[in-house]
């Protein structure tokens, strides 16, 4: 980029980009104090920020709008014959997505790499909480833990809405898990430095989660850890026994819980068998989606209910409201957020900010698969949100400030090419440390 100075010239020298590609810049054993003071102090390192990534930025924007319409859409009449109030649903809505994007823009305005400090207390302050929802509380505090439908998932503090804990758990973990992969270095790919801590880390909100029961969180969990493993650069063999412990231990897990997850397994595979009981909401899905045609049947004028429909099954309002194309359109706008959220990563200044973009490019990309997935009945019925569209206002308002620091890591972007000095242990002066990304070192050579 034009206005961007190669960070290893001195403050005199115009920026040097053929220099850096040759590679025949100043050595590592040649840097100046200048230089060193910023390895050894990060925190005085100059921000050189632009705009930050508008496909990013627009996708959201639209996703979260569309969501607004849509819980509003297929809410409005069922809401008013109970309360009187079309807007029971969708206000919180709207508030939850005014707190959403007052987080994103403070995140984006933000330099990212102060989560690094508060990655380890936001994590155990993620784990508090999932504890907090799971233990009888004595006293006043007795209904601060609140259960729907068999789960204990939610917190409830007063007047204000309910928190789904799990939500901050997610952006928790990506965040720490970064900042720890990201200081690890290349002893990522060793057993004792990286696959065995790795899982001491991952293994208690995975285990938290999953009692609450919540194993459709968990497993977009599990998704964005082995994601974040990877991209981190991991063993690919350490990979493949976590993976194959990881369905061992699901299938334990499954089997712990009892008969209800298998039961959604068999529905997904034949929800016909039972139309009336357990495959009722699979087969109500389907036939909403066939319902809408190419084009819908018009925003208000679903023909088909579906249960939880602003929820788990808000796709299956927009593909039968606006069609094919509606439905066409949602899908588009994540597949073009992937695709701006993997770029920011590939081209982060360092390694944590990439580490964080790919985590959390993932957790939105995962879970609206498997969201989609549900309502087409390919996986079996998770109990998880489509992010940004569905009613929730823990999943809209964390997925906003987890999007404002996507937005704030894509204002620091470079070119390929661009030699970006790196604070993270180990990377040496390479910039961000990921695979494909094919940066050169300067210390090549």
């Amino acid at each position: 980029m034009s206005d961007r100075r190669d960070r290893w010239d001195s403050p005199d020298e115009p920026p040097s980009r053929e220099r850096v590609r040759r590679n025949d810049g100043p050595r590592p054993s040649a840097v100046s104090a200048r230089q060193t003071n910023v390895l050894a102090n990060p925190s005085s390192f100059r921000r050189d920020a632009h705009e930050p990534d508008y496909i990013i930025l627009v996708t959201v924007v639209a996703l979260t709008a569309i969501g607004i319409l849509m819980v509003y859409s297929a809410s409005a009449i069922p809401e008013y014959a109970l309360t009187q109030n079309t807007f029971q649903l969708v206000a919180p809505q709207v508030l939850a997505g005014l707190l959403g994007f007052a987080a994103m823009a403070f995140f984006m305005r933000l330099d990212y790499r102060y989560l690094r400090v508060c990655s380890v207390p936001l994590a155990v302050f993620a784990l508090a909480l999932l504890v907090l929802v799971l233990i009888p509380l004595p006293g006043p505090l007795k209904d601060l833990s609140v259960a729907h439908n068999g789960s204990s998932r939610w917190i409830h503090i007063g007047p204000l809405p309910e928190i789904h804990p799990a939500e901050i758990a997610k952006l928790a973990l990506v965040v720490y898990l970064s900042h720890w992969l990201a200081t690890r270095g290349l002893g990522i790919r060793t057993f004792k430095r990286g696959s065995l801590p790795f899982a001491l880390i991952v293994t208690p909100f995975l285990v938290l989660v999953a009692r609450e029961p919540d194993l459709g969180t968990a497993g977009v969990i599990i998704l964005i850890a082995f994601a974040l493993f990877f991209v981190a650069g991991a063993n690919l063999i350490h990979i493949a026994l976590a993976g194959l412990a990881g369905v061992a231990g699901g299938a334990a897990l499954v089997l712990a819980v009892g008969s209800y997850p298998l039961q959604r397994i068999q529905t997904v595979i034949n929800p016909w068998a039972d139309p009336q009981k357990t495959g009722f909401q699979t087969v109500k899905g389907l036939e909403a989606l066939s319902a809408g045609g190419l084009f819908g049947t018009g925003l208000g004028n679903s023909r088909i209910f579906v249960p939880s429909d602003v929820n788990d099954f808000i796709f299956s309002v927009i593909a039968q409201e606006l069609g094919l194309v509606g439905g066409a359109v949602v899908i588009g706008l994540f597949v073009a957020l992937a695709y701006a959220g993997i770029r920011t990563a590939i081209r982060a200044p360092d390694t944590f900010g990439g580490l964080m973009a790919a985590g959390i490019t993932a957790w939105i990309s995962f879970q609206a698969l498997i969201n989609i997935g549900v309502v087409v009945a390919v996986v079996p019925v998770t109990g998880i949100t489509l992010p940004f569209v569905s009613a929730g206002g823990s999943s809209l308002t964390v997925s906003l400030a987890a999007v404002g620091i996507l937005l704030s890591i894509s204002r620091e972007t470079v070119e390929r090419g661009w030699i970006s000095a790196s604070a993270d242990s180990g990377r040496g002066y390479g910039g961000t440390y990921l695979p494909g990304s094919r940066r050169r070192s300067i210390a090549a050579g």
